[in-house]
C-alpha cells in the first residue's frame, strides 16, 4: 500500500479464543492487516487456520476478545448489534460458498435485495452489474433455473449492487469448476476495481490467489 492510498480496513492486534472440550483455543493471537481502497488481497492458510473467524469478525458477525477493526471511520468491534447490522447491510459486501440467494425471487429482484433495503438501489449500475456477469438474458429466472456459476455471479452482484466500502468473500468458487472460477474471479477483480472497494477473499488456490494483487497468510493465529 502506498501512501498515496486510502485504508479502508485497518485491523490491529486482533485475538480471538474458542472454548471447546472444556479447553481454550486461541484461533486468533494478534492480526494486523490493512487493505486500501480498490486494492485485493487473497488470504490462505491451512484449515483451521482462523480466516474464517477473521472475516466473521470483520463483518461483525462474531465478537472479538481483543484488538481493533476499523472500516473507514467505524470501529466494528465497538458498534452495538444494530450498528454492525446496518454496516453489513450499507456497507459490506459479503459472498460465501452458499450463494444464499432467495430462491422466490427473480436474479433481477436478488441482485437487487440489498441495495434496496439499504436505500442505495442504482439501477444504471445493477444494469452494468447484470451485463458484465453475464446475467443479462437471465434477469427473469429464479435461482434453480441457473448454474452454480450463475448462481455465484448474482451472489456477487448483490454484494456489488451496494457500492460497498468492503468486499468479502469466504471461498466464493469452492463449488466451482476450475475454467469457471477463474472467470468468475476475473470479473470480480473488474468490478472491484470499477467500484473502487477494497476486496479480501479467502482462498486455498494458489492460482486464485495470484490474480489478486497481493497474498497473506494465516499462520498461527497470525498474519505471516
Amino acid at each position: 500500500m502506498t501512501a498515496i492510498q486510502t485504508c479502508v480496513l485497518r485491523v490491529r492486534d486482533l485475538t480471538k479464543t474458542y472454548r471447546s472440550a472444556g479447553e481454550q483455543i486461541s484461533v486468533l493471537r494478534g492480526v494486523n492487516l490493512d487493505v486500501a481502497a480498490g486494492e485485493r488481497v487473497a488470504l490462505s492458510g491451512e484449515s483451521g487456520s482462523g480466516k474464517s473467524t477473521l472475516l466473521h469478525l470483520i463483518a461483525g458477525l462474531d465478537a472479538a476478545d481483543s484488538g481493533e477493526i476499523k472500516l473507514g471511520d467505524d470501529i466494528i468491534n465497538k458498534l452495538p448489534d444494530a450498528g454492525r447490522a446496518a454496516l453489513r447491510r450499507d456497507r459490506l459486501g459479503l459472498v460465501f460458498q452458499q450463494f444464499n440467494l432467495i430462491p422466490s425471487l427473480t436474479v433481477a429482484d436478488n441482485l437487487a435485495f440489498q441495495s434496496r433495503i439499504a436505500g442505495r438501489h442504482d439501477a444504471t449500475w445493477q444494469a452494468e452489474l447484470a451485463e458484465r456477469l453475464g446475467l443479462a438474458g437471465l434477469l427473469a429466472r429464479y435461482p434453480e433455473q441457473l448454474s452454480g456459476g450463475q448462481q455465484q455471479r448474482v451472489a456477487i452482484g448483490r454484494a456489488l449492487a451496494i457500492k460497498p466500502r468492503f468486499l468479502l468473500a469466504d471461498e466464493p468458487t469452492g463449488n466451482l469448476d476450475e475454467a469457471t472460477a477463474d472467470d468468475v474471479i476475473a470479473l470480480t477483480n473488474d468490478l472491484v476495481a470499477r467500484s473502487g472497494c477494497g476486496f479480501l477473499m479467502v482462498t486455498h488456490s494458489a492460482r486464485l490467489a495470484a490474480m489478486l494483487d497481493r497474498r497473506v497468510t494465516l499462520h498461527a493465529g497470525l498474519i505471516a
